[in-house]
């Protein structure tokens, strides 16, 4: 008999000991335990979800105005009714308990009726409390039986003596257990510290896509390099942007989780969210002595402090490697909102925020089962999950997308006011319930859902929340390590060479590096990472070259709808777009900014400090749709363009690289535009 069989049958046994200990031990006379006014979630059937069918049902312009829906069907709180909605339940479970028993009438009249019902109910009595006494001294010795035999198995089984004919499937078990675990981020790899080398060549705090990039340039320049690279994820190296675009657009098998995470591009292609199959990687143990090279990486450590001055860094548990050569490349961490994390567990477990696969893994379980899903943020991450979401829940059949944020509009602080409001009704079409101007006051329980309290008096039944706010960069090691942060924009402030120390080097997310042209910087785009990545890797071999890249970044709100970006592009500051007109016929004015003009077969919208601040009277209607297809925006400080954002217009971010970098004043911004080919 195995292990597992032995527990689960004294996990039987203990059910049926509790089920028999609780069975028609209660009098007629007796009444049952409260139930403390709670609903389980099995019997979500007893009470009806009024406020869910009432947001099904308002259209999508009808939920932004919380009065009218709520005075169509108010809000019913399941826990709070006047009427105890778990009577029935309780009513089920009298009746049953009440069956069958020793003598028992319904009516509570007595056991045997007439002048012996007193003296039966209190015979009654004696032997159900012996009956229950029996019933739990029973289990509790099942549970020590069933222990100690699971416990001299697994002694047996450790010693290697004792195999019977389940062992074979023991072992088998135990892989599989251990490839579920490494798969869903329970296993490091090694198995512990102790197996990792003493000294290494090139050490990379970090896993993701600057400490990869920066391997691929440390290979390029050193062919036999050694490089170790420890990360706290579970994984291997891989990409986050197609986390919240691409993968919900590409059909995939019904395995949960997906394990090779492949995603078609737009472009048609396939490929892998992991930039090297597993292969390609080394085992920590075989590093040293490789004459070769290669990449290892220790997958689920942490490191707590970098001695910068002997080159030594330290691990969580206390093992010290030490290197020649290191870099830092540990990212950010996404925000959680403080009431979410000061809530009790009961409201967390039904919130998450969004940044790796098993946050991909655990929101498509949701969307999958026709859940409610609530999106906080309206950010790249916000609004492109919100998209995909509700791209996925129209495939599926499945449920209500709720985006909720503070700001006017989607990609408030990028977008222009007037291409923020235009981008929000975009996305309603989409099948996203947005809701602006609204925050969460307060998030409460009941046994399904999270009672979401607006401010604006609205309130939401919703499945699961995910909180997308921004990031925090990861500079835990920055005290222990007498490392400088940016006090203002976070992250490890690093020279020219993106150097915080001599051969101490930080990259990605986490570096704050200066800027020649826009001054001291934090850029958290995939394109930094990789760009960054590579000049630490560089630099790392000797190259000793300045970060003078301007990066950029992109984003897809669906297929429909995507945009590039580089420079500061900051919707505070003033901004001139010119845009295609695909007709004649639209070319008209709509009051949208202070000023614009049209030209033969474009139009130019101008926009000044604080207008993004300001509520724009822009409504989508059906027939301007086709109003922003394709156009250039330009962010202007001090009069010259310092950000460009390619809106529907994809390869040419080398020409607005080029526009930044001359750093000059333009007389017509329109003749600049000309250049970017818009209506191409």
């Amino acid at each position: 008999m195995s292990i597992l069989s032995v527990r689960c049958l004294s996990q039987k046994f203990c059910r049926q000991a509790y089920i028999l200990a609780n069975r028609s031990i209660l009098s007629p006379t007796q009444k049952l335990p409260p139930t403390n006014g709670t609903c389980r979630p099995a019997h979500d059937s007893l009470y009806h979800m009024g406020y869910a069918d009432c947001r099904t049902v308002c259209s999508a312009s009808e939920v932004l105005k919380s009065s009218e829906c709520e005075k169509s069907k108010p809000v019913i709180d399941p826990c709070k009714q006047e009427k105890d909605p778990c009577e029935e339940f309780r009513r089920i479970r009298r009746e049953t308990n009440t069956v069958g028993g020793s003598g028992d009438g319904s009516d509570g009249a007595g056991g045997s009726g007439g002048a012996g019902g007193g003296q039966g109910d209190k015979d009654c009595e004696e032997k159900n409390r012996a009956l229950k006494l029996k019933c739990l001294l029973g289990a509790l010795a099942a549970l020590l039986a069933g222990g100690f035999l699971a416990w001299i198995l697994s002694n047996r089984s450790k010693d290697g003596s004792g195999k019977g004919a389940g062992d074979g499937d023991d072992d088998e078990d135990s892989e599989t257990a251990l490839k579920r675990a490494q798969i869903t981020g329970k296993v490091t790899t090694p198995a512990s510290s102790e197996s990792l080398p003493k000294h290494v060549p090139y050490l990379i705090i970090g896993g993701g896509t600057a400490a990869f990039s920066a391997f691929r340039a440390i290979k390029s320049n050193d062919a036999t390099a050694k490089v170790l690279m420890i990360s706290n994820e579970y994984r291997k190296p891989y990409m986050r942007p197609p986390l919240s675009k691409e993968l919900w657009y590409t059909p995939n098998a019904n395995e949960d989780p997906i394990k090779d995470y492949r995603f078609k591009q737009w472009t048609g292609s396939e490929r892998s969210l992991y930039f090297e199959p597993d292969e390609y990687f080394m085992d920590p143990e075989k590093l040293e002595d490789s004459v070769k090279g290669g990449i290892a990486v220790a997958q689920g450590f942490a490191v707590k402090k970098v001695d910068a001055q002997n080159r030594v860094v330290t691990l969580n548990d206390g093992y010290q490697i030490a290197y020649d050569e290191c870099l830092i490349a540990t990212g950010c961490a996404p925000k959680n909102l403080t009431m979410f994390r000061d809530a009790p567990p009961s409201v967390r477990e039904k919130v998450m925020v969004y940044r790796t696969p098993e946050d991909f893994d655990r929101l498509r379980r949701y969307a999958k089962e026709k859940r409610s899903i609530t999106i906080v943020g309206n950010g790249f991450i916000g609004s492109e999950l919100a998209c995909s979401l509700a791209h996925f829940s129209k495939q599926n059949g499945g449920g209500k997308v709720y985006q909720v944020f503070q700001e006017k509009g989607n990609m408030s602080k990028v977008l222009p006011n007037y291409l923020s409001a235009w981008t929000m009704k975009k996305m309603e079409e989409l099948g996203v319930c947005v809701i602006p101007d609204a925050s969460i006051r307060e998030a409460a329980r009941d046994e399904s859902h999270l009672k979401l309290e607006l401010n604006n008096g609205m309130t939401l039944l919703s499945d699961i929340v995910v909180v997308c706010v921004g990031c925090s960069p990861n500079t835990a090691l920055a005290n222990p390590s007498r490392l400088e942060v940016d006090r203002s924009l976070g992250g490890f402030v690093v020279n020219a060479e993106l150097e915080a120390r001599r051969n101490l080097y930080v990259a990605g997310d986490a570096s704050c590096f200066y800027d020649p042209l826009l001054g001291r910087r934090r850029v958290e785009h995939h394109d930094h990472s990789v760009v960054s990545g590579r000049l630490a890797g560089e630099n790392m071999t000797g190259a000793k070259k300045p970060y003078q890249h301007q990066s950029m970044f992109w984003s897809d709100l669906g297929p429909e709808v995507g945009y590039e970006g580089i420079g500061l592009v900051d919707s505070s500051l003033p901004t001139v777009g010119v845009f295609a007109l695909p007709s004649a016929s639209e070319r008209q004015a709509d009051n949208l900014t202070e000023s614009e003009n049209s030209s033969e077969n474009h139009r130019t919208v101008e926009t000044s400090i604080g207008d993004s601040e300001k509520t724009s009277p822009f409504e989508c209607e059906s027939d301007e749709k086709e109003e922003y297809g394709k156009g250039v925006i330009f962010y202007l400080k001090n009069d010259k363009i310092v950000g460009i954002l390619l809106w529907n217009l994809f390869n040419r971010i080398g020409l607005a690289r080029t526009i930044i970098n001359q750093n000059k004043k333009y007389d017509d911004l329109n003749e600049v535009a000309k250049l970017f080919e818009i209506h191409s």
